[in-house]
This record gives structure tokens, sequence and C-alpha cells, in this order.
């Protein structure tokens, strides 16, 4: 919770984008939905980094970066064991210049072991993976800010690469890093310029309930602040709200929610806990009321965490847009 000590709270931003791109067809569709983030006022358009049916982020970023005008174009998150840092830094900075200066750039460790199994990509421990995360976005942010790198690590090795083209923002396009766990979390409070706080999830990519409350979310807020030191302040948090439901009555539709989830729905949450309707309610993973009622919630949820950054599945965009000008001005 933010303290008498606590700078301003920041600007609410809203990203569509995520998980939910894979569901949503062709690449030509793919940019339809780009195009209309746009149009609704979503601030940013964001691409998540699957083998499996979905665009490939590298290649949707640049075609984003001429069929859109003004939203900013990212990733959520590349898993890092697909490419080489200095491969990345290349892509990254040439998107940058052909978006005028309007990439975001998310990264991960890599969590689908199916994904990487299946490419004939090693699947290391979770500290290997984390440790080799570490390494990568050191070698990012030298080669992005068009710097000559040189570094000798465990897992890669530079020597005397500079970055090239030089980026269109400075000193470097920012670097989003998402996690959940307090390693996870503290690597990002370390490296990145906007952490998504993403809650604990099964092994099978499902969320589990019982990480969404306030209560949890309050917890890695903790865990990034005191990883982060002086520089938590300079950090934008991010989160992504899953389900959306517009109505008149809230605390029925949270009843008639929690009665769904015991029943699997919807089928990307893991019911490993018993929440109470107070608890849904104030979860910032979760949306429920009328249009006034969400924005009164995205406020009290950017009071009690500092979480300003908001995200929405491009499946709920068009719900969620009237929502937007109720904290444009917040």
């Amino acid at each position: 919770m933010s303290t008498p000590t606590d700078p301003p709270l920041r600007k609410f931003r809203f990203a569509a984008g995520g998980e939910g791109n894979k569901q949503e067809g062709g690449a030509r569709r793919f940019l339809q939905l780009a195009r209309t983030a746009e149009e609704l006022g979503f601030d940013s358009f964001v691409i998540p980094d699957h083998l499996g049916d979905q665009v490939g982020p590298i290649a949707a970023l640049g075609a984003l970066a001429v069929a859109t005008e003004n939203i900013r174009i990212g990733t959520a998150v590349l898993a890092n064991g697909f490419r080489h840092p200095a491969v990345l830094a290349k892509d990254a900075a040439t998107i940058d210049v052909l978006s005028k200066g309007r990439l975001e750039l998310g990264i991960g460790a890599g969590w689908m072991k199916d994904e990487f199994d299946a490419a004939g990509i090693d699947y290391e421990r979770p500290g290997e993976r984390i440790e080799k995360l570490d390494e990568a976005l050191t070698i990012l942010d030298t080669l992005l800010r068009g710097q000559e790198c040189t570094f000798h690590g465990k897992h890669y090795r530079i020597d005397g690469l500079k970055g090239s083209p030089r980026p269109r923002q400075g000193p470097r396009p920012p670097i989003a890093v998402g996690g959940g766990g307090p390693k996870m979390l503290a690597l990002a409070a370390k490296h990145a310029d906007i952490i998504s706080l993403v809650p604990s999830t099964t092994a099978e990519g499902k969320l589990k309930l019982s990480g969404i409350t306030m209560d949890k979310t309050r917890e890695r807020i903790d865990w990034i602040r005191e990883a982060a030191g002086d520089r938590f302040h300079e950090i934008e948090l991010n989160w992504t709200i899953t389900m959306i439901v517009i109505t008149d009555d809230r605390e029925q539709t949270a009843e008639m929610a929690l009665a769904a989830l015991d029943r699997g729905f919807p089928p990307n949450i893991e019911v490993d806990a018993r929440l109470t309707v107070e608890e849904i309610l104030a979860s910032p993973y979760i949306a429920i009321g009328t249009f006034e009622e969400i924005a009164d919630q995205v406020r009290n949820v950017r009071a009690a965490t500092s979480m300003s950054y908001v995200g929405v599945f491009p499946t709920q965009m068009e719900a969620f847009a009237p929502v937007i000008p109720l904290l444009s001005d917040s």
C-alpha cells in the first residue's frame, strides 16, 4: 500500500493483448485487432509468444509498426529461451525505428515446457532459466542503448558487439518483465522499467484462484519494493484483468462467478481455494459492475497497490473501452 512518502500515483495506461490473441485467427485478423484497440483508445497492444496457433511476435510487430499510427506495440511476453539476446536486440531496435519509437519489449524466462519440448529446445530448471534471463537482460540493456557490449557469462558470451540500429527511444525502449514468484519479481525489480504482476499458475498454465486476491497482490508488490529499493518509484506496474462482466448487480454476479468457477468456468482458472464475494469484488484481476463501478474498482486497485498499467484481453476490449475515458484524466 502507498505510504505518505510515496510520490503521486502514476496516470493510468491501458493495454490490450496477451493470451487472448491465440484464439483470434490469422495475421490479417490480428492486425485488425490492433487497429481496433487504437480506435478504442488503448495506449498499447501487446503480443504473446507461443509456438502454437498464433502469429509470430517479431514479424507481427514489424507489421504493426506500419499498420498503426499512435498506439504503442510490444510483447507480453517473449520466452527468453526461444531467442539469443543479441539477435533479439537487433530485431527490437529495428522495430523501434520502424514504429517511430513505440516499442515496449516484454520478456520472461519462458514457462510452457510442452512448447520447448515440441521444438527440441532445452527447458532448464527454473533457477537456471531465471539466471539465463538475468544475463539476457544485461545484454539487451547495453545493445538497445546502441552501445558496445562485451559480456562473458555462464550462458552467453558477447565480444565487442555494438547495438545497431540505434532505437528511436532514448536511452532505450522500455523493457517489461512479467512474473509472480519472489525470484522472478526480484529479477524484474533489478532490470525492468515495467513489471507485469502475474498470479501463480499451475503446470498447465492455469491461474490459481488463490493468487488473484488483493492480499496476494500486495504481497507481490512488497517483494518488488524490497528488491527494487530506491528505484521502486521508477517502475511502472502492470496487471491484466482476466474477467470483465458489465452488470447492475455486483454482489449477485460475484456469487454467480463463484458458482461458475466451481463448474470449471472460465477454464483458465484453477480453483485451489475458496474465496468470498468480497474477495472476488476486490480482486485486481476480476472486474464486475457498471462502467462507473469498474472505474472505481480500478482506482481502488491503484490506491492500494500503485499499479496503474491496466491490461485486458482482445476479446474484452470493447467491453472495457467505455471505462477508459472515465479513468483517462485520473
